[in-house]
């Protein structure tokens, strides 16, 4: 399989803690999902359900778009970089290496509560930074 067939296959997922005061359980699902009106996450611990509302599910389409879009410029990453100032200079750290090394969450607003979501692109094993 070519390196374009094995990214093509990767499919961004998502996750968040389990909402329910007593549970340790983490919900995954992934972002194809998202786009589903009826599509509702299950917790694996608890089994308590959690479904999309309209202003959810558009903020992360929303997220979806733009990790589409930080994938089509990848060419171009590989050329550009982030420069951290610090004592005595800077440091030029590439912006590839900032995608595959941090830890992308956005938090959202659900059932009242700040919940952060976990966003695993790459690599895709959401194992490796936990």
């Amino acid at each position: 399989m070519s390196a374009e067939n094995i990214a093509a296959v990767k499919k961004p997922q998502l996750d968040f803690r389990c909402l329910t005061d007593d549970c340790s359980g983490v919900v995954a699902f992934d972002f194809d999902s998202v786009t589903d009106p009826e599509f509702q996450a299950v917790c694996p611990v608890c089994h308590r359900a959690y479904a999309l509302d309209d202003t959810l599910r558009g903020k992360l389409i929303k997220m979806m778009k733009l990790i589409s879009a930080i994938r089509e410029c990848e060419d171009i990453l590989g050329d550009s970089v982030v420069s951290v100032n610090v004592a005595g200079g800077n440091v030029r750290i590439p912006y590839a290496l900032l995608l595959t090394r941090l830890n992308t969450m956005i938090s959202l607003d659900v059932a009242g509560k700040k919940t952060d979501f976990h966003l695993w692109v790459e690599p895709s094993n959401p194992q490796v930074f936990r």
